[in-house]
């Protein structure tokens, strides 16, 4: 498919999307307004009877919040981005990502280290590209349930910046990774299939790559490799926990 062909599928999935947006939000935040309303009803239950009332009212809305995130992630994916590239120092962008989310990485005994080399700057939309990162460092620390080590490492690589995303988690299969960027494919319970799908996207968008390399009971890699410009970001030193 040419380029020029790719954009329009994307445009009008776009579009097919915030339509799709616009007739479910009403009727989902309706729905949602009433099971509230119910729930505050039933919240000092008399007998058994209410008692069951109330539960089923939580998984209800447990449910809608549900369906409302994979609505949010749908329109994350399909919407296209006008991006505000500008040279950035991919090194202080990692940095601002794993300060978010280091707290929750310790919560759940995960090991945050960066290995950032020196990198000449990128071409990127900062705030955009944060997001697929973000996506990629949450799949990552989901992926090690019992505690682990997450690792990023950055380096030159010919004419790219490469930004690996390293966990010694679960790791997929040979089949799980070849579908890992499909859309809704996903092998957790709660998983809407769209995180990393729209992580690869976003890559796309700024003229790279994502891949990854997997091994079962091992952990997984997924790599990035950017076009770079500009002259040399300052060097942000070796191995360090955080």
């Amino acid at each position: 498919m040419s380029q020029n062909k790719e954009g329009d599928r994307l445009a009008f999935l776009g579009q097919l999307a915030a339509g799709l947006a616009h007739e479910i939000r009403t009727p989902l935040s309706t729905l949602q307004a009433n099971l509230q309303l119910l729930q505050e009803d039933f919240e000092e239950p008399r007998d058994e009877r209410e008692r069951r009332a109330l539960q089923r009212l939580t998984l209800l809305l447990k449910e809608t919040a549900r369906l409302e995130e994979i609505l949010n992630d749908f329109l994350r994916f399909a919407a296209g981005h006008k991006l505000d590239n500008r040279p950035t120092d991919l090194n202080r962008v990692i940095g601002e990502v794993l300060d978010f989310v280091t707290p929750e990485a310790t919560q759940k005994k995960v090991r945050v280290l960066r290995s950032l080399g020196e990198l000449p700057k990128v071409s990127v939309d900062a705030n955009l590209f944060k997001q697929a990162l973000l996506n990629l460092v949450m799949n990552a620390i989901q992926a090690m349930p019992n505690g682990g080590e997450l690792i990023l490492k950055t380096a030159r690589w010919r004419d790219f910046a490469q930004l690996d995303v390293i966990d010694t988690g679960t790791g997929m299969s040979a089949e799980a990774a070849a579908r890992c960027f499909d859309v809704y494919y996903s092998t957790k319970k709660t998983g809407t299939g769209l995180g990393l799908p729209t992580a690869r996207r976003i890559v796309h968008e700024h003229d790279g790559t994502l891949t990854v390399t997997s091994e079962e009971g091992k952990g997984s890699c997924f790599t990035i490799r950017l076009p770079v410009e500009g002259e040399l970001a300052p060097r942000a030193g070796g191995a360090i926990p955080l």
